[in-house]
Order: C-alpha cells, then sequence, then structure tokens
C-alpha cells in the first residue's frame, strides 16, 4: 500500500502525535519512518485521496504540531511513496540535504507577500512619464483606422507594464529582505505583479509584519498589499 508523506524532522523531534489523524475516511492513523537521523511521519494512503476540506485539514494539522515543537520540512498534500521502506531509503540517501534543510528552517516559518496596482493609476504613470506613449496614443485618437499605431501603442504599454512592475517588485524585495533569513519569488499571478515567500525567525515575525504594513504605507492606495502567514515553510523545503 502506497505511503502518505506529511513531513520529515530530525530523529530528536518529540513527534507529539497523540489525538490528531491523518488524511482519508476513516481518517489514518499516523506512524513514523525512522532512520539513527531523521524521521518522517506518515500513515497509509487512502485510494480516493482528493484535495477535500478534512482532508487538507487533516494535512496541515499534522504539520502544524510538528512545527509547534521543533523543525519539520513539510510536504505537499497528496505526496505519496511506494511503501514504508522506500520512504527510509529516501531518508538515508537524502540524509544530508534533509539535514541541512532542517537547520536552515528551524525556528522559522513562511509569510507570502502578493502586491497588485491599481491599473489605472499604472498606465496614468506611463502616460505622464513616456513621450512615445502619448505620441502614439494622439496619433491613434486622431486616426482611428491606423492599426499598426494601435498595435505599436499596446506593445509599448505592455512592455512598459512589464518593466515597472518588475522595478517596482524588486525593490520591495531588496527593502524587505534583511528582514527575513531567506525570500523565494514565485510565478506572478493573474491579479499580483509580486508574488514572493519569506523565511521568517518566528520572534522576528511581528516586526516583519510591521516593516510589510510600512511598506504598503509608503506605497501608498494604489498598491494592494496581501500578507499571509505564518504558514509552514513550503517554499523553503
Amino acid at each position: 500500500m502506497p505511503t502518505y508523506i506529511y513531513a520529515i524532522t530530525d530523529a530528536g523531534h518529540p513527534l507529539r502525535l497523540e489525538g490528531i489523524a491523518g488524511v482519508g475516511d476513516p481518517a489514518a492513523e499516523l506512524r513514523t519512518v525512522k532512520t539513527k537521523d531523521l524521521s518522517a511521519v506518515v500513515s497509509d494512503a487512502p485510494e480516493d485521496l482528493r484535495a477535500k476540506r478534512r482532508d487538507l485539514v487533516a494535512h496541515q494539522t499534522v504539520q502544524e504540531r510538528l512545527l509547534a515543537d521543533g523543525a519539520a520540512l513539510p510536504m505537499r498534500f497528496g505526496l505519496l511513496g511506494p511503501d514504508d521502506d522506500q520512504v527510509l531509503a529516501v531518508l538515508e540517501q537524502q540524509r544530508d540535504a534533509y539535514t541541512e534543510r532542517l537547520e536552515e528552517v528551524n525556528g522559522c516559518l513562511e509569510y507570502n507577500l502578493k502586491v497588485a496596482r491599481d491599473e489605472d493609476d499604472l498606465l496614468r504613470e506611463i502616460v505622464a512619464e513616456s513621450a512615445e506613449v502619448r505620441r502614439l496614443n494622439d496619433r491613434t485618437r486622431q486616426n482611428p483606422g491606423a492599426h499598426d499605431d494601435k498595435m505599436a501603442l499596446g506593445e509599448l504599454i505592455s512592455q512598459e507594464v512589464n518593466a515597472r512592475q518588475d522595478r517596482a517588485g524588486s525593490a520591495m524585495v531588496e527593502r524587505l529582505a534583511p528582514a527575513a533569513e531567506r525570500t523565494a519569488v514565485t510565478e506572478p499571478t493573474k491579479t499580483h505583479f509580486l508574488n514572493v515567500s519569506f523565511l521568517v525567525k518566528r520572534d522576528k515575525a511581528a516586526a516583519f509584519s510591521e516593516t510589510v504594513h510600512e511598506e504598503a504605507r509608503q506605497r501608498g492606495e494604489a498598491y494592494t498589499f496581501n500578507l499571509h502567514g505564518p504558514l509552514p515553510p513550503y517554499s523553503f523545503v
């Protein structure tokens, strides 16, 4: 039977798993697969595993319990191994890498920041600062049939939007990074030009949150900051 994997810890972790259960219906019983240096918290994998709320909550509850007591590498929902023996083999093969990651995330939590900017505000800035955009904009207004100019205008605006968002995102990460241990920039969403995760020491979480709020205040109402956390450090495993 496949083995469902929740997290990896070092061998000294207390692994307080009493009173909680794993994914599935009925809920699977949790167990550990151990080597000399590492432990994996696992259970039997249900045959019809889906990302249902019940199972997502069970997955997260196991990880929150482990993280409350020490360093843990949280696995993504739905990660399976062929069986316990194969999980044990991977723990042995990847011992050094897992040990290094555990040291990095020890005492840390993840915060994810997504930032969006009002489109009208950005377009007003581009028009005000780009003479070429203004020139093409005037020409297309005077000549509605000037398709080449319309295409050139659209391409130029798209380039300006991307360039300005990239600069703004890089500047934000540069200012916020000193308040964190590590950063991980991921792909933007459809509505947010910046999508970045920060690995933050647990005892510095309040200071980090205030740094983000101060950045939002300085950027003004045209920007929307969405800070989520604390989270298991998925982005740094």
